[in-house]
């Protein structure tokens, strides 16, 4: 007869813990998820998780391969160096967009990670490509993976984990603060005040910061 902690233990993959605990970040941000709370959904002892992640931040360097590994890279293609480097952004956002409360991990692995390592290589490639030097291309390829992230982190209307009358109360609050200043001092904050409190096409704001984002580096000088 299987002792109860084999059970425990084949019942409770550690693929199972990694989507529950961005479950839980997504609903309810990145605080909630700690080994002992991830044990209580899962109907477990804390002990019972130790046997996939040995503390708190080696559970984190899962959710962060968890993430990279849903990246989808396009194959590489003919098309000019910059059209490829968006694409790939674009990937790197589709993949981590949903999670916005764990979207900053994905830098604790992109370099350890076999799928974050083949995202890097590609993008350094087709900076090289574009002419700029190894140590420049470097630059510019940080730049641009943490700058998607921060676009995801930073979405400027309420967390995910705001929901139905929350949600809809938080924006009329935030927009009635900004719609209260001096029209005098903040003529052009009023005008804009509904697009700044959320986005009136979330897909068309993200689309404008990856178009930003690869003519601003189409505008460099190369080494």
């Amino acid at each position: 007869m299987a002792k109860r902690s084999d059970v425990t233990r084949g019942r409770l993959s550690r693929e199972a813990i990694v989507v529950g605990a961005i479950a839980l970040a997504d609903a309810e941000g990145l605080e909630a998820v700690t080994i002992r709370r991830l044990a209580q959904e899962h109907g477990v002892t804390p002990m019972a998780m130790y046997w996939h992640f040995s503390d708190k931040d080696s559970l984190l360097d899962g959710l962060a391969e968890h993430l990279i590994e849903a990246v989808r890279l396009p194959e590489p293609s003919d098309a000019p160096w910059h059209e490829q480097l968006r694409e790939i952004l674009l990937a790197f956002l589709v993949a981590i967009r949903p999670h916005p409360a764990i979207a900053g991990l994905a830098l604790r692995r992109i370099l350890i990670a076999e799928s974050g390592l083949r995202i890097a290589e590609r993008v350094l490639g087709l900076l090289r490509d574009a002419g700029f030097g190894a140590g420049r291309a470097a630059e510019v390829g940080t730049f641009l993976i943490c700058s998607v992230i921060t676009l995801v982190g930073a979405d400027p209307t309420p967390g995910p984990w705001q929901r139905g009358e929350e949600r809809e109360q938080a924006l009329r609050d935030k927009r009635a603060r900004l719609e209260s200043l001096s029209p005098t001092r903040y003529p052009n904050v009023i005008a804009a005040a509904p697009a700044l409190v959320v986005c009136r096409d979330e897909d068309d704001y993200f689309a404008l910061n990856l178009d930003l984002l690869v003519q601003g580096v189409r505008g460099l000088p190369r080494d």
